[in-house]
């Protein structure tokens, strides 16, 4: 799809929208996790098998609250795909929502260091793309700042406002054996993200439409 992006237009993930088969069901299952506010929800029909390209991540600040936000979720009807452990980078596990979203809860902390607090400090938009490098430099194009790179294994754009998801890039295959599922998945990826500028479609099929900044 050929892109509407002027060269002085300036591009930032302004929405996060999900494609969901039962609306209602989806509604009250993320409300009960306690990400609503992060996504939108559009009933769709779309066919999708396997893994669906991308995860959204949270990251909370300690081992507590990460155990209160799957819990929730877990307790709304989530598959659990990785029990929340210690790993080398602190501690998080993984779920799969009833939609077939998958969701990642992780803090750096590997104690508790005060309450369950249920706050959400950043929420990351992991799309899993065949070559970081190229899509890196695709988005960098349509005027995204890159704040921190890694040669080819990840890519990490400034977020457009305080508060907003923040867009990352990780191999396809290295998120897939993160998120603890098989890298392979056909039709859509069942996620539409909103942009300050015109509709177009990524390297890696992921469809942008064009929102309004909020």
């Amino acid at each position: 799809m050929a892109t509407t992006t002027s060269p002085s237009a300036v591009l930032s993930l302004a929405s996060v929208t999900l494609d969901v088969a039962d609306l209602e069901a989806a509604r009250r299952f993320y409300r009960a996790f306690g990400v609503d506010a992060y996504v939108r929800l559009r009933a769709s029909e779309a066919p999708s098998t396997g893994f669906r390209g991308f995860t959204m991540a949270l990251t909370v600040t300690n081992p507590a609250t990460v155990d209160a936000f799957l819990g929730s979720a877990v307790d709304a009807g989530a598959t659990v795909l990785k029990p929340a452990a210690k790993s080398l980078w602190g501690y998080g596990g993984v779920v799969r929502a009833p939609d077939g979203t998958i969701w990642k809860v992780a803090t750096s902390a590997k104690k508790d260091t005060g309450p369950v607090d249920r706050e959400i400090d950043e929420v990351v938009l992991l799309l899993g793309v065949e070559d970081v490098k190229a899509t890196r430099r695709f988005y960098a194009d349509r005027g995204m700042a890159v704040a921190r790179s890694f040669g080819g294994k990840y890519a990490e754009f400034a977020p457009g406002r305080s508060g907003a998801v923040k867009l990352a890039l990780y191999k396809r295959r290295g998120l897939a054996k993160d998120l603890g599922v098989p890298a392979d998945g056909t039709g859509s990826h069942r996620l539409v993200l909103g942009g300050t500028t015109g509709a177009f479609t990524d390297p890696d099929g992921f469809v942008w439409e064009a929102v309004a900044s909020s």
